[in-house]
């Protein structure tokens, strides 16, 4: 029989690099309902969600977008989105 209780205890913490944080935040359609799609700086997709949702409304409070997403910069991020839903795309950058 263990003459042990409960849980182990918890195990020393191992160091590892943090996440990149996300740098912009690009709010755009998709064919109807719109999306917030946050990138890194050099412009990699990390995350999706719906841009109505209240953590969308708390990442761009107080932020003045940028209109449009055509620059050759967004070219391969946006790559599935037509021209006119990047051209009504909405950009804030983070500040982190």
């Amino acid at each position: 029989m263990s003459q042990d209780y409960g849980s182990e205890s918890p195990r020393a913490h191992a160091q590892t690099e943090h996440r990149r944080p996300a740098r912009y935040l690009v709010v755009i359609s998709a064919g109807g309902p719109m999306l917030a799609l946050l990138f890194l700086d050099t412009r990699e997709q990390v995350a999706e969600f719906d841009a109505g949702s209240e953590e969308a409304v708390q990442m761009i409070s107080g932020l003045v977008a940028t209109r449009g997403a055509e620059g050759a910069e967004w070219d391969r991020a946006l790559q599935g989105h037509s021209a006119a839903e990047r051209r009504a795309a909405e950009v804030y950058h983070l500040d982190v």
